[in-house]
This record gives C-alpha cells, structure tokens and sequence, in this order.
C-alpha cells in the first residue's frame, strides 16, 4: 500500500504595500499610460519644423523650443514611450541574462561553479555604464546597440545575487531532500531553489531600471545613444544643453521628466524590499517565536528568507591555507537563540567573530554567503552598520571596556559615531540600558572608570552596550566563564530579558551544555572546526543526541541529581593541519568503522528529527557493537573534558519543554 506524504500548505506572505510602493506604482502607471497615449496626440506637434528656435518659456510652449523650433514638451511626451522601452528592454536583457547565467553556475559541478563565481565578481567589479560605453562605441551607436549594452552589462549583478541566494536554499533540508530522492538539476532549481529567491531578485529588477534610464539617457546624452531621427530623454537633454546659458526652459522637461521616472523606479524597489520583508519591527516575545518556528519547523526555522544571520560553507583559514573553520553552515531566526557548544579549539568562536568581521590577523574568511540582515559581510561592508546592527559580550569583562576611561564615554560612543546621537541623548539612553541590565547606581556608573566595578557588574555594562544599538544579533561569546556560578545565572537572565524584550537573535557560545540546553531554542554541536550536529535544546536536556561525540559531552556533564561519575572522552581533537579526511572525532569514537577513516560524514536528518554528521547514526547494532546508538545511552569515555558544570534555569528548561511538548 503507497502512503502519501501530506504536505501542509505554507501560508502565503501577504504583500504589505507601503506608502511609498503606492507612490511609486502609480507614477509608473501614469507614465506607462503617457507612453502610451503620447505619440497619437502630440505626435504631430512634436515633429513640426519652422518653429522659432530656443523660444523661451510661455504659454504656447511651456518648456520652449529646439534648435529647430519643435515644442520640447510635446517631444518629451512623445519620448516617453521610446525611453521607456529601452529602459524595459534592457531591465529584460539583464534579469534573463543575469539570472540565467547563475542558475547555469550553480547547477554546473564545483569546479566550473568556483570558475563562474569569480568570473562574475571580476565583471561586477567594472561599472556598467563604463562597460556599456565601450560596447557602443565599439559597435555601431543607436537605441538597439545600447540597450544590448546596458542589458549586458547589468547581468552580472543578477547572476552574482542568484547564485548567492541559491546557496542559502539549497543549504535547507527539503532541497537535500529532493536531491536524495534523485530530482534532476533543472528541475530542482525551477521548482525548488527559483521560487524561493523570486523576492529579492523582484526588487533589483525595480533597481535595475532606474540604473538602466540613468545609463540609457547619459549615452544619448553622449550621442552614442538613440541616433536621429529617434529621439529619447536623454538625446532632448543634451539638445537643451546647446543654449542653456542664453535659455534654460528646454532642458527642463527631459530633466523632470528623468527625475520622475527614475524616483518611480526607486520608491517600487524601497517599497517592494519593505512590503516584502518578514520582519515586522519591534520586539518580538518568545511565544512569537515559538509562532515563527512552529511555522517553518523546529530544526529549519533559521533557514528562513527572513534569517537575522546567515553563514553558508564559511571557511576561516591561516594564510598557508589551513583550515580552522571548515565548511560551517548556520543560520539564525529572529528573535531565535542559538547555542554552539565544543571543545576548546572547535572553532565556536572563530564562526561567531567571522559575523561580526572581527577575525584577527592573519586570519580570512570565506563564505559563498555571510550575512546579518541585507548587510554583506563577504566584501567591505558599512563599519557603520557592522557596529549598529551587531553586538556582543566578550568573555572577559575585565578587558571588554578601555581602562583608562571612564564607563560613560565608552558606552555612548558607537550612538554617538555610528548613529548621529547627540551626546546628551546618548548619554540617557545609556543610562536607561544599564538600568534594564540591573547595574547598580547607573548615573554614578557613568563618571566610573571599568576597574571600579564588580566583575559582574562590569558583564551587566558590557550587555548594555552591546544593546544600546538594538542590534539584530547579539554574539555572546562565552558570557558567563569569568564569572561565579550566581552572576552567571543573573547574567543568563539578563540576556533572556534583552531577547524576550527587544527580539533580538542571540548566538550563545559556551562550553557549558547545562547553560546552552536551558536558555537556548537550538544547539550546534562543533568539533575540529566542522560543525557535528545541530539540534532542539529539549532534545539535548533529554539526552536525545545521535552524535557520539554529543553523546560524550552529555556523559561528561555533571549533573546534581545523578550519583553517576562524569565521564571522559579519551584523546585530544585533532590539530587543523592534522584533520583526517574522514570524521574529524573517528580516532576517539568507541563506534568508529572503516568509512570514518575515510569519508567526510554530511550533516543529514536522523530518526529523531535532529541532524548529524556521522556514518553510524542509524545503522543497525552489530554483534559485539557498543549499543549506545541503539539504547541512546551516552558512549563510554576516559579522559577529563574541559566541559565545565553551569548554572541551570529550571524554570526556563521548563517552559521550553513545555514549548516542544505543545508544538
């Protein structure tokens, strides 16, 4: 008998139109109707010859004449439809071309996708116009050759965001489930991959035009253009230019005229980018959470179009090309905080500052995609919004603030460079964090410098600045180590109440499984660099893991209300230049078989609905086989972890599971 699968239909995003969509689509209504209409009423007007040239401006000619005495308004009405054509033409010729071009690449092998990839960033380092330029003068000059030009030229920008939003989609679980139920490559992208990407490439197309008027008129400004006796915007500008000096009224018309459309273009891309967003503003509770991932599901909630950050196959690397991060794919929903626990060397912390660009020297990062929101970490993004739009809590509050000044002019400086506050606004809104992150006194605080505080009260600060911007994410790394285990659970409760308040996404890094399974939603497990496993924190507080090494964490965990011992994983991790080829943790495993040794596992979806990177998970027990894959105990270790005991929030554990249980 054949089972079908029920699939539960996605509720479809509503398209929020904004006040400035309906601005923009109705002067583009309006000029599309003028292009229409235009040359059928004042088409004769526009070409009749025996005018009086240059005439200035008056009632019977609104905007004057031209060099041969035609009524330049009734030419700039008439021009309305050749430009525009051009402007669609080329709009057309770039977003068929570009993301064709990517799609091919992303579907080609590896090697010819790497090609692809660089050659598209060589090309979108030229600008358009100059490349446009050099293709008309090269060819022969007229409307058609230009709008080729300019078409070709914008391609490489469609095909670059193409391929980057596809690595984000074919990164989520359904797509690798159609691969493994052997979908072909074109189909799978114009059923899987295209669909989901349709949004942001909607918006540049409304971009490219505006890009493409600007560009089509300065070339018929340039008179490589539309030629004689074809006239566009642009070629009416530049006749207006001959006698500007003596009389300025014909270039008036084309000038608006451009300005019109161009602002038309602009407001339908701000306004669809808005009207398409899922974010919503403001904070977001953590029953909206629970809302957001029961929709999208517990283990791909963060996969979300709408993902707060985004890290695909991220690659941190030493200058002699050792890896340290190797392959590392995450994401983060809003409002969504998610724990990585591991080994000291794992690589926890070398992902975490690669979101925030804040890899040392000589270290790089690589990435066929890293974002936080829209900001695009992989080229030179805006220190401005890299400052604003992340935060985060150092490990060490006694070197997070410079000791040789005083507490306030440290906590107000990133409002006061990065965001144009006033120092007195700053100031208060300063003092306001430091109340909602409980630090005693906040006024005094202020005239302090950082060592006449308390080592919790300076941790309490350091999660007020990092707040004092609201920012999209907040990279908490290891908050809580330097700290006794009572401000360590304060501090734990501080940042639930920064999340719960403002929705701010966390990525939580510890050592401690105690503290990451009772504060967060999700948690990814990394060993050597290479992330093992990612699950619910309800899954890991039951000791629901399907990665051994997860497992040995578990085992090594002290527990209050277990007479059991801790136990040990024998050996150290691997150091980067010695990474095997296979599993990173086979020569430790009391579960290894050959193919560890000699096969990278993938990350795929277990029985229980978590994911692992490991050749053995789901295998049958073998006769004299440790049976902790198939009882789900913890595997037997023997030398000390350095995984430390952390303070539990039962009642938030509590909730959670509550949470799970509900879902």
């Amino acid at each position: 008998m054949t089972v079908a699968a029920v699939k539960p239909a996605a509720p479809r995003r509503r398209l929020r139109p904004t006040p400035g969509l309906i601005a923009g689509l109705t002067v583009m209504a309006a000029l599309l109707l003028l292009a229409l209409v235009a040359p059928w009423i004042w088409g004769d007007e526009a070409e009749a010859l025996g005018g009086t040239p240059y005439l200035p401006s008056s009632s019977e000619h609104w905007f004057g004449t031209d060099p041969q005495g035609r009524d330049v308004l009734a030419r700039t009405l008439v021009a309305t439809r050749t430009t525009l054509l051009m402007c669609f033409g080329a709009t057309a010729i770039a977003a068929v071309g570009g993301i064709g071009l990517g799609a091919a690449i992303w579907v080609a092998g590896p090697r010819v996708r790497e090609i692809g990839q660089r050659l598209i960033d060589v090309m979108i380092s030229y600008p358009a116009v100059l490349l446009a330029m050099i293709v008309a003068a090269v060819l022969s000059p007229g409307a058609v050759t230009s709008v080729v030009a300019i078409g070709l030229a914008t391609c490489p920008a469609f095909a670059r965001l193409t391929t980057n939003l596809a690595a984000n989609i074919a990164a989520r679980d359904f797509v690798s489930t159609a691969r493994l139920l052997g979908v072909p490559p074109l189909r799978l992208l114009r059923r899987h991959i295209v669909p989901n990407i349709a949004e942001p490439l909607l918006v540049l197309v409304s971009v490219a035009f505006t890009v493409s008027l600007k560009a089509l008129s300065g070339l018929s400004f340039l008179g490589i253009g539309v030629q004689i006796p074809s006239y566009d915007w642009g070629k009416l500008l530049a006749d207006g230019l001959q006698d500007i000096y003596n009389n300025p009224a014909p270039v008036i018309g084309p000038s608006v005229a451009i300005v019109l459309a161009g602002l038309a273009g602009g407001l339908i891309g701000d306004g669809l980018a808005a009207a398409l967003s899922p974010n919503e503003g403001g904070g977001r509770a953590r029953g909206d959470r629970a809302k957001v991932k029961a929709a999208l599901g517990a283990l791909d909630a963060s996969a979300a179009a709408g993902a707060v950050a985004v890290a695909d196959d991220l690659v941190v690397s030493l200058p002699d090309g050792t890896r340290l991060v190797d392959g590392v794919s995450l994401s983060i929903a809003p409002g969504e905080i998610v724990g990585v626990v591991g080994e000291s060397g794992s690589g926890k912390s070398l992902t975490a500052m690669s979101l925030a660009k804040l890899l040392p020297e000589p270290l790089r990062s690589d990435a066929a995609q890293l974002r936080v929101g829209d900001l695009d970490l992989t080229g030179n993004p805006s220190r401005s919004r890299l400052a604003t739009e992340i935060g985060i809590v150092y490990q060490d509050p006694s070197s997070s603030f410079n000791p040789v000044l005083k507490l306030g002019g440290q906590l107000t400086e990133t409002l006061r460079v990065h965001g144009g506050v006033g120092r007195g606004e700053a100031r208060r809104r300063a003092v306001e964090q430091l109340k909602l992150a409980h630090v005693t006194h906040p006024e005094a605080r202020m005239k302090q410098y950082p060592h006449e505080l308390s080592g919790g009260q300076r941790q309490r600060a350091m999660i007020a600045s990092a707040m004092l911007t609201k920012p999209k994410l907040l990279i908490a790394d290891e908050p809580t180590t330097a700290l006794d285990v009572t401000v360590q659970a304060e501090v734990l409760k501080l940042l639930l109440e920064a999340n719960e308040r403002d929705g701010t996404a966390i990525l939580l890094i510890s050592h401690d499984i105690a503290v990451v399974s009772s504060v967060c939603d999700r948690v990814l497990v990394m060993y050597s660099g290479r992330l093992v496993e990612e699950l619910t924190a309800g899954q890991l507080r039951a000791k629901d893991a399907q990665h051994p090494y997860t497992r040995a964490l578990l085992a090594a965990t002290p527990a209050v209300d277990e007479d059991t011992e801790p136990a040990s994983i024998p050996g150290r991790p691997p150091q980067p230049a010695d990474r095997p080829a296979g599993c990173a943790f086979a020569p430790r495993c009391a579960l290894v078989r050959p193919v560890c040794h000699e096969e990278r596992p993938l990350l795929r979806i277990t029985g229980t609905g978590s994911r692992a990177a490991c050749h053995v998970v789901g295998e049958p027990a073998e006769a004299g086989a440790p049976a902790a894959v198939e009882a789900g105990a913890p595997a037997a270790v023997h030398e000390t972890s350095d995984v430390p005991a952390g303070p539990v929030l039962p009642e938030q554990g509590a909730a959670q599971d509550a949470e799970e249980t509900a879902r």
